[in-house]
Parts: structure tokens; sequence; C-alpha cells
């Protein structure tokens, strides 16, 4: 652990979870899932941004970040006027989510133990946080707006806090 990282609380946090031996269970447990996305070399190396030169997940998940975080604006900014506009932002990060997770598996499944430690607690988090901006869209498709804008905001939340997971996982791969 570096001095300076030890001090900040959620830096700190995160390197709490690369030693917490007792994530271990888990990464066992979805190993084999994450295993499947490299099992073919082609699909291996698809997922894994061979054809760009680098890994292609920290890329991908700017697209549904950006349309979520368009769609929170939105909706703390827009007015009525924006509501149809903030629900499709909402569905199309949705729809971006799921090529940006399957990269993310790709990573995760040929990383060191301590780095797929905190990547468990990053795909939970994201779970989660998807999980709330699916039910965001689907209220705001039954029209039920506000509850659709609570959950876009709380999913908000998880979107921070499984982004610094993933800037964790980032620079950790650079030490």
């Amino acid at each position: 652990m570096s001095h300076l990282s030890s001090s900040l609380p959620a830096a700190a946090w995160a390197e709490r979870l690369e030693e917490t031996e007792s994530l271990d269970r888990v990464v066992a447990f979805v190993r084999p899932f994450g295993d499947w996305f490299v099992a073919e070399p082609a699909r291996r190396d698809l997922l894994r941004g061979a054809w760009l030169g680098h890994a292609v997940h920290p890329t991908l998940t700017d697209v549904p970040v950006g349309l979520w975080t368009a769609a929170v604006t939105l909706d703390l900014l827009g007015g009525k006027g924006a509501r149809s506009a903030a629900q499709r932002l909402v569905g199309l990060g949705v729809l971006a989510a799921v090529p940006t997770a399957w990269t993310g598996w790709a990573e995760w499944s040929g990383a060191p133990t301590e780095q797929q430690r905190v990547g468990v607690v990053h795909v939970a988090a994201f779970g989660l946080t998807a999980t709330g901006f699916i039910a965001s869209w689907r209220a705001r498709r039954r029209g039920e707006h506000a509850r659709g804008v609570a959950l876009g905001l709380a999913s908000a939340a998880g979107l921070v806090a499984t982004g610094f997971l993933g800037g964790h996982l980032s620079a950790i791969r650079k030490r």
C-alpha cells in the first residue's frame, strides 16, 4: 500500500479488498463464468481488445456512464420536456452496459487474484447499478416519472462506487 492512497478512506478500502481472502470463494464461484468469455481465442481477443492494442473495457465504460449521466442531468435540469429523452438515454445506457460487462468479464478472467477480488465487488456494484437503471427505465415506461428519476439518482450513486473500483483496477494494473 502506498502512503498516499492508504491515507484516503476510499483508496484504503479498495486496497483492503485486494487482501480480503474471504472474497476468494466468490472468485472461485464466478471464475467458470468469466473463463467462458475467454475460452475461444477469437472471442478472447475481441473482448480483451487485441484488435485495439489495449483493453477495450475501460473505453466502453464511457458509453453507459455517459448516457446515464446525461439522463440524470436531464432529470435534474431538463424539465418536463426532457423526460422522453432522459428515458431513452437510460435505456440506451442499459443496452450499452451489456457489451461493456462482457469486456469486463474477459479482462477479469486474466487478472491476478488480488484484482479478481476487487473485480467481484466491482461487478456486484455494477450489477446493482444496472438493475437500478433497468428499474428506472421500466418505471418511466409505465409513466411513473418521479419513481424513475428517484431510481436513476440512486443508481447514479452506485455508478460512482463501481466507477471508483474500476479506476482502482486500472491503477493497480499499472503498479
